[in-house]
């Protein structure tokens, strides 16, 4: 069935727009009362990332659920995979996350978990629209919620997070450059690794609620680059606002993203194991990703777009590695979504297990030249179904040859249209993205 609020991970836009507003989310919270909760101390918790309009919204899911006669435990700032975790653990109804991941702090979202810390299943989410519907009401005072906040969260997850790593392995010597993105990661990420007793030197970790992912963090690495050659570290590591994405630099400062990080953790896996079930990506892998797999033996298998895609691949195959090349990366033998910090110490004991740099480690894989370009559109735009589109889709897919790829889609998050090509030649896939983004910005004028 069609959605009315849900997207592909949660309900996002820009803040006071549309269903992003606090009388949308009381009612939201409210409903989610409702259908998540069914019995006296029941509970749900929140967390948030750091952007400034995190505080408006805390509020509001508190009073609508507190007003459905839910129990609400606070959680303050955390990364979106720690909520995960926290809400499986501390046993409750459902985890509530107010982020908008990789955008600007003038966007925001909720995200939610079910008990067992994953994505609601879609009647749940169909369930709560039904809810929203309804009109409103609050029970008796004797049976409203109550509210508390969980002030050793943040030690709950660091705790978690460290037995990623085997027991005796230590990052000692390791001289790490850690960007928080001004975000959710601020304490826990270089807490974490500090705790495993590498040197670690941090930077966007001063959020103000309007800097986040503001030329920091793994959408930006551009600064982390810069700072790993400058410290002469033996790497970086850039996460994302709300923590579920991590992308590497390696002491060269050369950018190791998510399929490249993906292919050091099953290679490693594969080295220590013997045998490696199968890894998932998405449309969006890189070539050169699947070339370098197959060349180890190792399945792979390509879902759409989107971490929920991903896992629902990984659990019909029964695999337990997948991810984007955002840096997304699910590594389901540890935990139940994506989580940046988790897999950033898969790839840290890969180093300090095989003794070899990160540059060394993602030797293995060669990238194939990919470019992609977002090409903005308005909501609701069916240009997906041009027949001139398609026919110049075509046209590319034919200059390349079959040695390349071409797709198309939109964002699932913002009103965008995303162009990718990906080819042998550098200067080819430049040129072809560049002219099938024009036709695109020119079917949309």
């Amino acid at each position: 069935m069609a959605r009315k609020y849900f997207g592909t991970d949660g309900i996002r836009g820009r803040v006071g727009e549309g269903n992003i507003t606090p009388e949308f989310v009381l009612r939201l919270g409210w409903a989610v009362g409702k259908v998540l909760a069914k019995k006296p101390g029941d509970k749900v918790l929140i967390g948030k990332d750091t952007r400034i309009s995190g505080y408006m919204f805390e509020s509001a899911l508190e009073a609508g659920l507190v007003a459905a006669g839910v129990d609400v435990r606070l959680l303050g700032p955390m990364p979106t995979p720690a909520i995960a975790y926290l809400t499986r653990t501390m046993k409750a109804n459902a985890g509530i996350v107010i982020s908008a991941s990789h955008n600007p702090f003038n966007d925001n979202g909720i995200k939610f978990f079910s008990g067992s810390g994953c994505k609601l299943p879609d009647e749940v989410e169909l369930a709560i629209e039904a809810q929203l519907e309804e009109p409103m009401s609050t029970l008796d005072s004797a049976h409203l919620g109550k509210v508390s906040r969980i002030n050793d969260a943040p030690g709950r997850y660091i705790e978690f997070c460290k037995r990623a790593m085997p027991i005796g392995c230590s990052l000692d010597g390791l001289s790490i450059v850690v960007d928080c993105a001004h975000g959710a990661t601020y304490q826990v990420g270089p807490q974490t690794l500090k705790e495993l007793d590498a040197r670690v030197i941090t930077m966007g970790a001063s959020p103000d609620g309007l800097n986040i992912n503001k030329n920091v963090g793994s959408t930006a690495p551009d600064a982390l680059q810069k700072r790993v050659v400058e410290e002469g570290a033996d790497l970086g590591i850039a996460f994302v606002g709300d923590g579920d994405r991590v992308v590497f630099v390696d002491h060269r400062g050369e950018v190791v993203d998510g399929d490249e990080l993906l292919f050091i953790i099953a290679q490693h896996e594969l080295l220590k194991s013997g045998a490696v079930s199968g890894v998932v990506g998405t449309l969006m892998s890189n070539l050169g990703f699947e070339l370098a797999l197959k060349e180890l033996e190792i399945p792979f298998a390509r879902a759409k777009v989107g971490d929920r895609y991903v896992k629902e691949l990984m659990e019909s195959r029964g695999w337990t590695l997948g991810g984007e090349n955002s840096g997304h990366i699910i590594c389901s033998d540890i935990t139940t979504t994506g989580d940046g910090i988790i897999a950033a110490l898969k790839v840290l004991y890969a180093m300090v297990d095989s003794g070899h740099s990160l540059a060394d480690l993602k030797s293995g894989m060669r990238k194939f030249p990919q470019i992609m370009q977002n090409v903005r559109v308005k909501p609701g735009s069916n240009i997906m179904e041009s027949d001139e589109l398609q026919r110049a889709v075509t046209s590319v897919e034919a200059e390349l040859g079959g040695k390349g790829r071409v797709l198309l889609r939109p964002s699932g998050t913002e009103p965008v249209i995303r162009v990718m090509v990906e080819g042998e030649c550098a200067d080819t896939v430049s040129r072809l993205c560049a002219g099938l983004s024009q036709k695109v910005e020119s079917l949309v004028a």
